[in-house]
């Protein structure tokens, strides 16, 4: 049972896989937003090859917690994601978690060009992980 970790932005997508055991979440790719929906397709295919049982998606809440114009639009996304795929999706906030990636990205002495390729992929994972350690904490609560 795997989980797909999502970091949604205007242009790209960052895509993060967890094991099968769900412990650890690791970048996958970044699929560029297109027109035609083909990046929602992207998503589904990646569901299906890697046998995905639930996405987490990051949710870019305003600083104080509330909910801005990006919100709706991820959840636009979101919803036509969960149509195409059937699969349960959780909302998980990920408030700085860009700048956690390329903070983590620039200390490993990366250069800009490859850390522009990378960040939303790391992104991706840090939102993963987040929400793979705040279910394995519930479980042993």
């Amino acid at each position: 049972m795997r989980t797909l970790g999502l970091d949604i932005g205007t242009r790209r997508i960052g895509v993060a896989l967890s094991d099968e055991m769900g412990w650890t979440g690791m970048p996958l790719e970044t699929i560029q937003v297109k027109r035609n929906n083909a990046h929602i397709e992207r998503i589904a295919a990646i569901c299906r090859e890697r046998e995905v049982s639930a996405i987490v998606a990051g949710i870019p809440l305003n600083m104080d917690g509330s909910e801005g114009r990006a919100v709706r639009k991820v959840r636009a996304l979101l919803a036509r994601v969960q149509e195409v795929t059937g699969l349960p999706i959780h909302e998980w906030d990920e408030r700085l978690t860009t700048v956690a990636a390329e903070r983590v990205l620039k200390q490993s002495g990366m250069h800009h060009a490859r850390r522009k390729q990378v960040v939303d992929q790391l992104s991706a994972s840090l939102i993963l992980q987040g929400y793979l350690e705040a279910q394995a904490n519930a479980q042993t609560s």
